[in-house]
């Protein structure tokens, strides 16, 4: 566990949409910066255009220098490793999301989200493999990148200024993984379990199974749409305290909590991540 004080970060997934414009952007902000304006207002935000496509080191070092020092992204995996490989033989394929500038982000780079898709089942083999190849530390994503990456020169980022850990985070959508087997396997590799709120859609698995909570909040009522209610912002707070103080952990240690607003269709995402923020604050 951490020997710091835990800490709760609140944010939103991704923070480039155009219906956010004259609502939660001022009218008139231009698009550039759109990320300070965001960045002022919570303290990390879930870089979700990495899912897509991968990123060139320039716009991971701009991301960086446009946000206060203390701020903190996550970063979501490629979808090219979750939903086309779907875990296997991804060696290249790590190297290469991470050779991308990743790593670019140095003291802002928080937890490595990976979303696997709803028709991907729980496999043991499959999960442990994945998951003890990725790399654990700043250093071993530097030497993944120069043994693997297959990405042009201009495209990759190696540099680093000091070795800090890497915490991953993984989240489900099938029901098989509420096999205990699939808890197991994450606390072997310090991996969590993502806490997905998804409108009973998916499955939510509230395990503790690494030294940090990863949640991810995608509409209570309706997936990615609906906001939430006064009552239901309490209720994370309460649940995010029970883990940033132990309460909620089975061995009573504090973790560090990200929690991420995916509710962005009707705007709702950055209000609602600005009132957890808030009630977590008193």
């Amino acid at each position: 566990m951490s020997e710091e004080r835990s800490v709760a970060r609140v944010g939103i997934s991704g923070w480039t949409y155009q219906p956010w414009r004259g609502v939660f952007y001022p009218r008139g902000l231009v698009q550039r910066e759109e990320l300070a304006y965001a960045a002022d207002r919570l303290d990390s935000i879930e870089i979700n255009g990495t899912f897509y496509a991968l990123q060139r080191p320039s716009s991971f070092l701009r991301w960086r220098d446009e946000t206060p020092d203390d701020f903190v992204f996550s970063v979501k995996g490629g979808r090219y490793i979750t939903h086309i490989l779907r875990l296997r033989d991804t060696t290249q394929a790590v190297a290469g999301f991470f050779a991308s500038g990743v790593l670019a982000l140095q003291e802002k780079l928080g937890p490595i989200l990976w979303q696997v898709p709803q028709t991907l089942h729980f496999d043991a083999a499959a999960l442990e493999s994945f998951l003890a190849r990725l790399p654990q530390s700043v250093d071993e994503a530097q030497q993944l990148v120069v043994e693997h990456s297959q990405l042009a020169d201009d495209r990759t980022w190696t540099a680093t200024t000091a070795n800090r850990p890497i915490r991953h985070a993984l989240e489900v959508r099938h029901e098989s993984f509420l096999d205990p087997a699939f808890a197991e396997i994450l606390r072997r590799h310090g991996v969590a379990a993502v806490v997905a709120d998804t409108a009973g859609r998916f499955p939510r698995i509230r395990e503790v199974t690494a030294d940090f909570v990863y949640v991810r909040l995608h509409g209570d009522k309706e997936l990615y749409a609906s906001g939430y209610s006064d009552e239901a912002l309490d209720e994370w707070a309460r649940a995010v305290r029970g883990w940033v103080t132990g309460e909620s952990c089975p061995d009573g240690q504090g973790r560090d909590v990200f929690v991420y607003f995916d509710n962005d269709t009707k705007v709702r995402a950055p209000f609602d991540a600005m009132g957890l923020r808030e009630r977590l604050a008193v």
